[in-house]
């Protein structure tokens, strides 16, 4: 554009010159109306050319500015769409929040009503039991009474009485049965409401906008963690308690509230240690535990089977292991994950774990959680390592190529057990052989930390 320019300022100048050079070539040949009508052409000529090429110039300029206009407009009709979803989710979230808000407002409400009947069926219990020990007196002294009579023969009047007094004792004594048992209802109903409460308010303290940047789960730093991973001590205590429990669940409910290494006997098994984990009112079994990578995951079936690594620090509990617990009834699997950004999530399954002549196969129905789902449901999905595969994909063994015993389905869900990878890694294959969770539609989440617990079902199995 500026050569145009130049060449529209010059043009005048050479076009004189040129002129002059021509009235003082031809002065003494050509009358002066000859010389001026040549001379005219000419400039014309040059002035016109300098025309065109400036047209030309003007011309290409038009065509960029419409090409930059057109990127500006599609970029703006992108941004407009993304703030537009962006929008809906966010008022999608703000509804799901109210409903659990409300949710949390009326469990606590009956919480609070079944507070005050059980503080009532306490104080009737109460009640009940003076009544039996005025009642218990009543009879001793009728004893006392049957034993004088042993020798006398008793009248038929007082037979009645004693039989009357028996028959209303015994009546008493079903009645404070059932008080008893209709109490015990209300504790264990009183401890599930608190546990459904505790659950609320963890997912109203994880509730955000769906994750829009890659290897993480997006959260406020500010977001207060109820989910606690557990801190490793090197001087952690094992714990051997007297009559070895079923799992740790049963441990908790005998009074042991601090999470560390136990014996449990499941039944029908032998003893062995686990490392038990206290929380949420409760205990759980840990049966997968990965931090920094110190330790080796790609092991041979054996290995997977009877469970290797330090149980205060990373380790896998071993499938036998699991099975003997798992077998004894329902049982819940809870996955917890941290991201390299220290963000925390978690999953809980209801799950059945095939026996050893099933090849450990694995049932999932998903429950809860803050995380997209990236396990097949209802599906026998069996476990698989670098020595005996048991994939369902054909032509491509998953445990060799991506590292790792898993319950391995098309080698692309999730992989928990796999190389530990650094974000820091170079190439897309390295990453995908490392720890990573991937839900069916989404990224690959590159994990910082993984752990695996279970826990019963039933609170009252192990009582």
């Amino acid at each position: 554009m500026r050569t145009v320019l130049i060449f529209v300022f010059i043009a005048p100048l050479a076009i004189s010159a040129r002129a002059e050079k021509d009235y003082s070539s031809f002065d003494s040949a050509a009358p002066p109306e000859t010389k001026s009508r040549f001379a005219m052409l000419d400039d014309v000529r040059i002035l016109a050319n300098g025309l065109l090429q400036l047209g030309h110039g003007l011309k290409d300029f038009v065509h960029k500015t419409k090409g930059q206009m057109n990127d500006i407009f599609q970029k703006l009709n992108i941004f407009d769409k993304s703030f537009y979803e962006l929008s809906l989710q966010t008022s999608e979230i703000k509804e799901e929040e109210e409903q659990l808000r409300q949710t949390t407002a009326r469990l606590q409400i009956n919480n609070e009503e079944i507070k005050n009947l059980s503080q009532e069926m306490n104080s009737k219990i109460e009640h009940l039991i003076q009544n039996k020990i005025q009642l218990q007196e009543k009879v001793w002294g009728l004893e006392d009474k049957v034993t004088k009579l042993a020798i006398i023969q008793p009248t038929k009047q007082e037979t009645n009485e004693i039989s009357s007094l028996k028959a209303f004792v015994e009546q008493q004594d079903n009645h404070i049965k059932q008080l008893l048992k209709i109490v015990e209802d209300q504790h264990a109903q009183l401890d599930r409401q608190h546990n459904q409460i505790m659950e609320l308010e963890d997912k109203l303290n994880h509730i955000e906008l769906q994750e829009i940047t890659e290897n993480s789960f997006i959260v406020e730093q500010t977001e207060r963690e109820v989910v606690p991973f557990l801190v490793h001590n090197s001087t952690a205590v094992t714990y051997k308690v007297d009559g070895a429990a079923p799992d740790c669940t049963a441990l908790y409910n005998s009074g042991i509230r601090s999470s560390g290494i136990y014996t449990i006997k499941p039944n029908g098994s032998e003893a062995f240690d686990v490392y038990c984990e206290m929380k949420f009112g409760s205990s759980w079994t840990v049966i997968q535990n990965r931090v920094d990578g110190s330790l080796d995951f790609n092991q041979t079936w054996d290995t997977y089977e009877h469970g290797f690594g330090d149980l205060n620090e990373e380790f896998w509990l071993g499938l036998n292991k699991t099975y003997s617990i798992t077998k004894q009834g329902d049982y819940i699997l809870r996955i917890e994950l941290q991201d390299w950004k220290d963000n925390k999530r978690y999953i809980e399954y209801a799950f059945s774990l095939g026996s050893p002549e099933k090849d450990y196969t694995l049932q999932l129905s998903r429950i809860s959680g803050n995380i997209p789902n990236a396990l097949p449901e209802q599906t026998e999905l069996r476990f698989s390592t670098m020595d005996r595969n048991m994939d369902i994909a054909k032509d491509f063994n998953c445990p060799e190529n991506y590292l790792g015993g898993w319950w391995h389905s098309e080698c692309e869900e999730t992989n928990l057990n796999g190389k530990y990878v650094t974000p820091r890694s170079r190439g897309r294959l390295d990453r995908r052989k490392g720890l990573y969770w991937k839900p069916k539609k989404g990224r690959y989440y590159l994990l910082k930390s993984t752990k695996i617990m279970i826990h019963p079902t039933d609170l009252k199995s192990f009582d």
